[in-house]
């Protein structure tokens, strides 16, 4: 095999099993541990692959509601309040984004009286200016990654 792609496949394989081992993807990929090795250290340095976790089921664990909050906040207080918000034990996304509103966080949340709790507290700071909550219903994806096309 060419080193060419390598990175890319190797990549796609962690997309697939972020928990296979050197040696599984060694024999994947049809190179050496000590390549996979070096080539996953190079994507980590570079911060290509930036951890390893596990892709929870929250729902499963008691948090039934996911809600998508948008926010628009005071100019200046955008940073400061999108850390605030990242810094959200439940909350899973924060974008700062264009259009209509400022900032949108996703957020999972055990029932709507937690939810309801989170959407006041944010409320009551002084530099959210409006607010606009959608409750999810059905949730067809998430979590979803996809493999990188080799060109």
């Amino acid at each position: 095999m060419t080193y060419e792609h390598l990175d890319t496949e190797l990549v796609n394989e962690l997309i697939g099993n972020g928990r296979a081992s050197l040696r599984s993807l060694a024999e994947e990929l049809d190179v050496s541990v000590t390549t996979v090795s070096n080539h996953l250290n190079d994507l980590e340095e570079r911060g290509v692959i930036t951890g390893y976790s596990p892709i929870v089921e929250y729902d499963q664990l008691g948090y039934d509601v996911t809600a998508i909050l948008r926010l628009k906040v005071e100019g200046s207080a955008l940073p400061d309040l999108t850390e605030r918000l990242q810094g959200h034990r439940q909350m899973v996304s924060v974008y700062e984004v264009t259009g209509e509103f400022d900032i949108i966080g996703v957020g999972k949340f055990e029932d709507t009286d937690d939810m309801n709790a989170t959407i006041k507290d944010l409320l009551a700071d002084a530099d959210v200016n409006e607010s606009s909550t959608a409750v999810v219903l059905n949730t067809p994806a998430e979590n979803e990654q996809f493999e990188i096309e080799i060109e």
